[in-house]
């Protein structure tokens, strides 16, 4: 089947925002359009939601919070017995 140009005009944050998501779930952008495109036109319907969690802010900070642990073995604290550690964290 013979293949054709579609030009589709958008902002650029929301390009590069787009263009990172596709490579999040690992296809392309022209991959994502043709699904998109593939799918309309069989279902007649738009057809599909495709998210990505994104974690919330305090997420996001204990996220980074424990990558600087992992990196700096001085941040916090280690512990052998997980009993010991409940009865400090609870105490």
């Amino acid at each position: 089947m013979a293949q054709t140009n579609v030009n589709i005009r958008m902002d650029e944050n929301t390009k590069k925002a787009f263009d990172a998501f596709c490579s999040e779930i690992g296809l392309s952008v022209s991959s994502v359009f043709n699904m998109f495109a593939k799918t309309v036109v069989r279902e007649q319907r738009i057809p599909f939601e495709i998210s990505a969690e994104t974690p919330n802010k305090e997420t996001r900070e204990a996220i980074a919070e424990v990558q600087r642990m992992k990196a700096d073995s001085s941040i916090g604290k280690t512990y052998d017995d997980v009993d010991v550690m409940f009865e400090e964290l609870l105490a």
